[in-house]
């Protein structure tokens, strides 16, 4: 069963040991994190699914990492000292590419133990404090829109049909143009994005997502997205209240995190 359901950032200055003095200007963003972790740590999942813009993204299928552990760190971001070691769900995973067989899904299963720091993020805060935990890491495809909101509905009926207490995390930034320093050139167009996408998932129009104009869409730089499609496809047709924990961007990135509380 579907037990959490959330939206969230995934900059690595949110791990305090990389953030240092960074940190005080992302505190919504961390207090909001810490805010999840919390709650899900008093509804104890068996099985976190954390899809991620930076896993290993095919072009024409979705991928789901398989080993008998995960690993990760964040050697490339100057921390050499924060590691991380999870345990897959095999067993969820092997239903994931059954059932997607027989559905006609695109789905790999990838060989890969190393984990992204798409994931990794969210799973400092989310994780940390449940080491039995089991992970399903999951990456979007280059696949439409449509097809990224199919796939979560078929996420969400392999989910309910599993007698597991389960949450699924969508990991992403929104906006990368939101000021003149930000990561991609300054647009306009960067807000709106991010207004627009709150708006549609606040109100539960999920269906919104799929008709995102494509010049909006790219003049943003988002990378959430695809992300957020699944994860609307999956909370179609379920009763949730969608709570807008906090939306910060001092560094030109728009962080979202959102709580779907399950009814």
């Amino acid at each position: 069963m579907l037990i959490f359901s959330a939206i969230t950032p995934h900059p690595p200055i949110l791990i305090p040991s990389i953030g240092k003095d960074n940190l005080n200007q992302i505190t919504k963003t961390k207090e909001a994190m810490e805010t999840l972790g919390e709650e899900l740590y008093a509804l104890q999942p068996d099985t976190i699914i954390i899809i991620s813009p930076h896993g290993l993204v095919q072009q024409d299928s979705f991928s789901v990492q398989m080993s008998d552990k995960y690993y990760g760190d964040f050697q490339n971001f100057g921390d050499l000292d924060t590691k991380f070691e999870f345990e897959p769900d095999i067993s969820f995973i092997n239903k994931i590419k059954i059932r997607a067989e027989k559905k006609n899904l695109p789905v790999q299963l990838i060989d890969e133990s190393f984990m992204d720091h798409g994931a990794l993020v969210p799973l400092y805060y989310l994780a940390k404090n449940m080491p039995k935990v089991k992970i399903v890491p999951i990456a979007f495809s280059f696949l439409s829109y449509q097809d990224h909101f199919e796939f979560g509905r078929y996420l969400k009926k392999t989910i309910i049909r599993s007698n597991k207490r389960i949450a699924l995390i969508a990991s992403g930034d929104l906006s990368h143009c939101l000021t003149d320093d930000a990561p991609a050139p300054y647009s306009p167009k960067g807000e709106i994005f991010d207004k627009k996408l709150i708006q549609i998932m606040e109100k539960k129009n999920y269906g919104d997502l799929l008709n995102f104009d494509k010049e909006l869409i790219e003049e943003a730089k988002e990378c959430g997205l695809r992300s957020f499609t699944v994860l609307s496809g999956a909370l179609s047709e379920i009763e949730c209240e969608p709570q807008l924990l906090s939306y910060e961007s001092p560094f030109g990135v728009g962080y979202l995190v959102m709580n779907f509380k399950m009814l």
